[in-house]
């Protein structure tokens, strides 16, 4: 059988078996022939007992995120170490890239923040646990809540309500 009368995939399927000495391999590919999306590295630091940080962890991998967890007990000295502003602090504190993500920050957030880069600042954060945001679903109780940008010295300014 020549390689014209195979199937698109079949003929990959093929050269990738060809390619590797006779070992299969599968690869997912979107129809379109682009590369699935790399997930995103973030590493998360939280209190070893807190359970909404979990879910907040597992928010991140269901949104394109790879997450590091790092329990850790000595989280006020990480957050001031981080220039975190203490009115704006949660449970728990993420690092992506360059900036830190404070407390329950949607995950779509994170990624506008990472895409638009905005100059000055050092990070984005939900004070407080709002009921309602990831890793704080309480039944059906939604509050309103902020996430705020801040900027080294602490000033801050509104970066998405929800």
């Amino acid at each position: 059988m020549n390689n014209s009368s195979l199937t698109r995939r079949a003929f990959v399927a093929r050269m990738a078996t060809t390619a590797l000495g006779g070992a299969t391999m599968l690869a997912i590919v979107p129809r379109d022939g682009a590369a699935a999306p790399k997930p995103t590295a973030i590493t998360v630091y939280k209190d070893p007992s807190c359970g909404c940080c979990k879910k907040w962890v597992e928010h991140l991998r269901a949104n394109g995120f790879a997450p590091e967890v790092h329990d850790r007990s000595d989280m006020e000295a990480l957050k001031d170490s981080l220039g975190v502003p203490a009115r704006l602090r949660s449970c728990h504190t993420a690092v992506v890239g360059t900036y830190v993500i404070e407390g329950h920050v949607p995950a779509a957030d994170v990624k506008r923040l990472v895409a638009t880069k905005p100059a000055k600042t050092v990070g984005v954060a939900v004070p407080g646990m709002p009921a309602g945001s990831p890793g704080m679903e309480v039944g059906g109780r939604v509050d309103r809540y902020d996430v705020l940008a801040f900027a080294a010295g602490g000033a801050t300014r509104m970066f998405a309500r929800h």
